[in-house]
């Protein structure tokens, strides 16, 4: 007996071995790496993929939503050039927030993610930006298309966590979100991210 072809004899690795999405850019795959539950900040190990933990959080902000990654993005030169003070993309794979009206309090999940729009955020001047976008088939959130369609106060809590949620206490934060740009923008993003990432790693 074989195996279905769909079937993998090992884990992929959730970056490299995991497809972009359906439905690239408007619908992408989201690898969820933190829950809006968690105190820790985990991020995903580039040589093994697994989850590593980074540090406890040290602020006490937590995560709005799902936080995680787009699998097979690069955040490089293209993506540096849709930023305007960036002096360089950050090197890691496309960030991604989403938004779910009943939670999920795991991480190492795979989702379909619909995105609505992005935050442009600077890390010590390297372009981090953050995808925005809805659970694919979350009820409570379809009509919102554009992330001008959701409420101000989640947009302020996510632009407040990104703004503090890597500071020391009494040492300035080298995190800043210059600017919330709708989906056609983040479109770009993502595109852009898929074309560093072919040329940084091939197809």
């Amino acid at each position: 007996m074989s195996f279905p072809d769909a079937f993998y004899r090992w884990r992929p690795h959730p970056w490299h071995g995991l497809k972009v999405g359906p439905d690239a850019p408007r619908i992408v795959h989201a690898y969820i790496e933190i829950s809006p539950f968690d105190l820790i900040k985990y991020e995903i190990d580039k040589i093994t993929g697994y989850m590593r933990v980074d540090r406890p959080q040290l602020s006490s902000s937590q995560p709005p939503t799902l936080y995680g990654f787009i699998p097979r993005t690069y955040c490089g030169d293209r993506v540096r050039d849709l930023s305007p003070k960036a002096e360089k993309g950050d090197q890691d794979p496309l960030d991604i927030c989403v938004i779910s009206e009943r939670f999920l309090n795991r991480s190492e999940v795979i989702l379909d993610a619909r995105v609505v729009g992005a935050l442009q955020a600077l890390d010590g001047g390297e372009a981090d930006d953050k995808i925005v976008a809805i659970l694919e088939n979350d009820p409570f959130w379809r009509n919102v298309d554009d992330i001008a369609d959701l409420p101000e106060v989640l947009v302020n809590r996510l632009r407040h966590y990104f703004n503090t949620y890597k500071m020391i206490p009494g040492e300035p934060s080298g995190m800043s979100i210059e600017a919330v740009v709708g989906r056609e923008q983040a479109f770009e993003l993502i595109t852009a991210a898929m074309e560093d990432y072919e040329e940084m790693y091939g197809g």
